[in-house]
Formats: C-alpha cells, structure tokens, sequence
C-alpha cells in the first residue's frame, strides 16, 4: 500500500507568525499517526495543498505516481472541498486499482482523533477491499466515491440520497 498526502485540512498547522492555519510542507500529521500500527507503510507527500487550489495539474501528478506504482492499493489524504473532484478524476483513469480518499473537517494537530480514525479506517479499508475502485472514507462512512458526498451545512459527510 501507498500512502499519498496531497495536504488539505487534515494537515493544516497554525503559524504564529502569519496568524493563519496553513498546509506544511511535510508529512509530520500522517507520520504520527502511522507511527502506531504494526506495519510499516509507505509514504510520500505529493502536493500539500489546501484542495481549493488544486488542479488538473495537480491530480495528474497524483494520477501518475498511481499509475507508476506496482501497488495495488492506495490511500489518498487530499482536502474535503474537492475530494470529490480528485475521485471522479481517478475513477476515469483507474479500474485496477483500490483506491482510497480520506481527510478531515478539522486539523490533525487541533483534533487529532477525527484524523486519526479517518486515517485508521481508510487503511483497514484499503487492506481488506478486494473490489477495485475509487471510494471516500470520512465520518466513519467507506463507500464508492460516487454515493458519499460532503454536507457543507452539517460539516460532514453522508451517504447520497
């Protein structure tokens, strides 16, 4: 398994300096998280965006790094905006692969358990689907990304009706 982070909230960091919560340039969130499972799994920061400024340029890149890996199975920390977007985007391209996109409505380093169950259930995820396909796992929900979207209103993801 690949573990990709392209940023998003999940990631965010607040800097004293500017005042702001910004995407670091750096893996520090997942890298904590990941240090307790029982695995080792691989890890490569590949954009570190707030998904409101991602492009087509930007999936393209994710979608090559897929496309070049020899895994089979991916998991994708990618921003809540247009995680959407980004999982149309790779279901066009990729039949053969199991892909999942996680993140979080709030930062890892202000609320570190949202985070961290999104990130624990994508792995399981990932581990035990056999279906090849390109799913969303956010508020305890894992589904095939076109049946879960996010509610903007509720401030968090549900299953489409």
């Amino acid at each position: 398994m690949l573990i990709l982070n392209s940023g998003g909230t999940f990631n965010k960091r607040y800097d004293p300096v500017s005042g702001k919560l910004e995407v670091p340039y750096d893996n520090r969130a997942l890298e904590s998280i990941l240090k307790s499972t029982h695995k080792s799994y691989q890890l490569a920061g590949v954009v570190y965006k707030d998904s409101l400024d991602m492009d087509t340029n930007d999936r393209k890149m994710i979608a090559n790094i897929i496309f070049e890996s020899n895994e089979k199975a991916f998991v994708i920390v990618h921003g809540t905006d247009t995680m959407h977007i980004t999982a149309e985007f790779l279901a066009e391209i990729f039949e053969d692969r199991v892909i999942i996109l996680t993140g979080a409505m709030k930062p890892f380093e202000i609320d570190n358990i949202e985070a961290s169950l999104n990130m624990g259930m994508a792995i399981g995820y990932a581990n035990a689907q056999k279906q090849n396909g390109v799913y969303i796992c956010m508020n305890g929900l894992t589904l095939p990304w076109n049946q879960i979207d996010k509610n903007r209103e509720m401030g968090r993801f549900e299953l489409v009706r």
